[in-house]
């Protein structure tokens, strides 16, 4: 029997490491302050105690470091659990990343394996500036080999980490920071989510919106205020980008004929591009009604000013905007 009840997001993502490291001995976390002071944002808090310092280890200030000896780990037996305190710190541990975790299991013709998740949060909203508010989640979508994860509520983060941490490559697993203290129902025995399935936030009959992470609730928002003026809209979460549901996404646009797709992401180079390139390529083209439109963040570092930084990213306005356009567009 299901036992459902309010959880926080960051609270899901711990409750799930911790019963993977109760029934399983090779799973174990790494990562920089992630024992006593429980993690950056606290995710880890309590951990150490249950578990002890060999298996919630703290490391030193060198995510090369950490990201190397987490591969290694990996590729001789262990399921490792690196948490990254700030995601815009991947870019000092891509050597690691994009040239070893990703290609090990092809380089060896599939005899190795890689079962590596990379937990990072990620996004803006903070004040934490431009080098701690980054969303790069296009870098790793980029790269052959990796797996790329977006919860955006905590149910789907607990169902998507036990899949992460199941899974025999290594998986990019951003949480957003501003979704840590939201709140959703969660069950409280383990279970797993497809990696590679879209999730419907909300059905509709208008406009498509396709938005990850922050952006599904800010979507959700917009889709309330949309209804008073007679626009229904549907909501495609599509939770995981590597690999992409892209047949949810395509059925829907068949459906409504409109499609917005909206990300955190500096619009320049953002995933929503791809989703936009596979829409115009697929059998959903033929009935769109109006062009597809991007929403993204502006071409900028993430500002420390509050207002600047809310401005560089798109808010429910925005969405809004975006949605009458394409929606009265003749």
């Amino acid at each position: 029997m299901s036992t459902m009840r309010e959880l926080t997001y960051l609270e899901a993502v711990r409750e799930c490491m911790s019963q993977e490291m109760r029934v399983n001995e090779d799973v174990f976390i790494m990562g920089e302050d992630i024992g006593l002071y429980g993690g950056a944002f606290g995710v880890t808090r309590g951990m150490l105690e249950e578990f002890g310092k060999e298996r919630v280890r703290n490391t030193p200030i060198s995510e090369a470091a950490i990201a190397g000896a987490a591969v290694g780990a990996a590729m001789t037996g262990m399921r490792p659990i690196v948490e990254l305190q700030f995601s815009d710190f991947i870019t000092i541990a891509t050597d690691q990343i994009v040239n070893q975790a990703a290609k090990n299991r092809y380089m060896f013709g599939g005899k190795g394996k890689v079962p590596l998740v990379l937990r990072t949060p990620s996004g803006s909203g903070t004040g934490a500036a431009a080098q701690h508010s980054q969303s790069l989640e296009a870098w790793m979508a980029h790269i052959p080999g990796l797996k790329v994860i977006q919860p955006s509520t905590a149910y789907d983060a607990k169902g998507l980490l036990k899949a992460a941490i199941d899974d025999d490559n290594p998986v990019i697993f951003y949480e957003h920071k501003l979704l840590y203290r939201t709140k959703g129902h969660v069950p409280e025995e383990s279970y797993s989510l497809p990696i590679g399935k879209a999730d419907i936030k909300r059905s509709g009959t208008d406009v498509t919106i396709v938005a990850t992470a922050i952006m599904v609730h800010k979507a959700l928002q917009a889709a309330v205020e949309l209804e008073k003026d007679g626009i229904s809209v549907e909501i495609i979460d599509p939770r995981t980008l590597v690999p992409l549901d892209i047949e949810t996404i395509v059925e829907s646009v068949k459906k409504t004929g409109r499609l917005v797709v909206v990300h955190e992401a500096v619009k320049r180079g953002g995933f929503g591009g791809e989703i936009a390139s596979l829409i115009a390529e697929s059998e959903a083209f033929d009935y769109l009604d109006a062009p597809i439109k991007r929403l993204g963040g502006k071409s900028v570092p993430i500002p420390y000013n509050p207002i600047l930084e809310k401005a560089a990213i798109p808010q429910e306005l925005d969405i809004i905007q975006a949605v009458k356009e394409t929606v009265f567009r003749r």
